[in-house]
């Protein structure tokens, strides 16, 4: 078999799955219900954010709160400060795809 084949959990609860992480990539499957999120941080690698359900709400650098529905993608680029939670009853689900994996 040439390809790996890497699983992802489905569910409603919180969730932060490191499903790949290896030199080339890192992709982070997350779930989130109301209020949770992500404690505020600085981006360690150019990242992109997919919006797989419900809303994300997110702060970047000094900007106030966008909210980005489901089939939303964003690239947040390195070093940015992040500010993620989902403020929505409906459950938010994103994928996380770091790249350049970073290297620390």
């Amino acid at each position: 078999m040439i390809e790996k084949v890497y699983k992802m959990t489905h569910g409603n609860e919180r969730m932060i799955e490191k499903v790949i992480q290896d030199e080339n990539v890192h992709y982070i499957h997350m779930i989130f219900s109301k209020e949770e999120g992500l404690p505020e941080h600085f981006s360690n690698s150019t990242l992109y954010m997919t919006v797989l359900r419900g809303t994300l709400s997110i702060a970047l650098d000094e900007q106030d709160i966008h909210r980005y529905e489901g089939y939303s993608i964003l690239k947040i680029p390195f070093n940015t400060k992040m500010n993620v939670k989902n403020l929505d009853e409906e459950v938010l689900e994103l994928i996380v795809l770091k790249a350049p994996a970073p290297q620390n």
